[in-house]
């Protein structure tokens, strides 16, 4: 990430997410940089104490605006943030770090009162800093994230609601819209839900809102509904029979579409609605939730060609995406596979790349975080 933009809160979530797994995994100072995380999501600028909620950055002013005259200006609260702050809260909230309980109920407060739409069983997507205006704007990307963030609430707080409104999510995106359009999922909607396929034509390599297909969002997909079919089973809730089969039909249909279609390894960021390539470059991100997938598919179905897969993405991943020489992963390869940053300038986080690496450890369970705990048995309906 360019060192001139401010703070942003997806970014420290997440963050805050991988030290606590890293600390669960009981790796060296992992707790102390998870606490800070905690710390930073609870009184730190990003949170904003006087109307609640978090800002999608640190705004540039970080005082309360008592008077709300400049409300406006201050930054945005969206949905795919107070996914990720979630998200951190209940994996440090498993990791038994201090505060995070508190930053999750609070967390799950504010998602109960601004963004959960129950008419639809979704989210919205964004509010201006004070409440008062909601974007006339849905989006598939940050009710996945939704989805992620609520079976890890759901492992954290014992509460099975957070299981089931992920259910309700998905059932909608996919055992919906994805079915409905050949397992592409087009990622932006009007307010009430009517599919807008031309949105951001012009700006088809927007990193959050691209026009078209997403390939990786399918894949990461894919392994969502692996994990909410374990989670429901866990809550002794009856898993619909779709999810597997919903799951296998994304990934499937993702790796026909995306891998290598331009005539070079890796996948397409994105496809136009016949299928063809619109941004060709190559996220790490995406390899990342490809293997994941694999291996999550191949621990249910017990198939030996998700094996297969899995070691061929990884062996990419290894040659082309790990960067030896300065650390991390390059974020993003241009169409001939060498380092890019037309999309992703800089190496914001590590969040894919950990849990791509990390997820195979563990077993099979509703979050990556309750995998770790002591005790877990891990789940599988095939290989181990």
């Amino acid at each position: 990430m360019e060192r001139d933009r401010p703070a942003a809160a997806w970014i420290t979530a997440r963050m805050t997410h991988v030290f606590s797994l890293a600390h669960l995994r009981g790796e060296g100072d992992a707790g102390r940089l998870a606490d800070h995380g905690v710390a930073a999501l609870t009184t730190g600028p990003l949170r904003d104490a006087e109307a609640g909620g978090w800002f999608d950055h640190v705004p540039e002013d970080p005082a309360p605006d008592a008077s709300r005259e400049r409300s406006h200006e201050r930054p945005r609260k969206s949905a795919y943030e107070h996914a990720f702050v979630i998200l951190a809260a209940s994996t440090a909230t498993l990791a038994g770090r201090p505060g995070a309980r508190e930053l999750l109920d609070e967390a799950l407060r504010v998602m109960e009162a601004h963004f959960w739409e129950e008419s639809a069983g979704a989210l919205r997507e964004s509010w201006d800093s004070g409440w008062n205006a909601t974007e006339d704007y849905r989006g598939a990307n940050s009710n996945m994230h939704a989805v992620e963030a609520f079976l890890a609430a759901a492992d954290a707080t014992g509460d099975a609601l957070w299981a089931r409104r992920a259910l309700s999510i998905a059932e909608r995106l996919i055992h919906g819209v994805a079915a409905e359009h050949g397992w592409r999922l087009p990622e932006h909607f009007t307010s009430d839900w009517k599919p807008v396929p031309d949105y951001n034509r012009d700006q088809p390599d927007h990193p959050f809102r691209p026009f078209g297909s997403t390939t990786g969002h399918l894949l990461e997909w894919a392994r969502l509904l692996i994990h909410l079919e374990v989670a429901l089973g866990r809550a002794g809730e009856t898993a619909p029979s779709w999810l597997r089969s919903d799951a296998e039909a994304l990934f499937d249909n993702a790796v026909r579409r995306g891998w290598a279609v331009d005539g070079a390894d890796g996948f397409v960021y994105t496809l136009d609605w016949e299928d063809r390539p619109v941004v060709r470059e190559r996220m790490h991100w995406v390899v990342a939730e490809a293997t994941m997938a694999a291996w999550a598919l191949g621990q249910r179905t017990g198939g030996d060609a998700h094996t297969d897969l899995y070691e061929r993405w990884w062996a990419y991943a290894d040659r082309h995406h790990v960067d030896r020489e300065r650390g991390s992963w390059h974020h993003e390869l241009d169409p001939a596979n060498r380092p890019a940053a037309s999309v992703w300038p800089g190496k914001p986080d590590v969040y894919h790349a950990y849990q791509a690496a990390l997820l195979p450890q563990t077993g099979l369970a509703a979050s990556i975080a309750a995998a770790l705990l002591p005790g877990t048995a891990p789940t599988s309906g095939g290989k181990a």
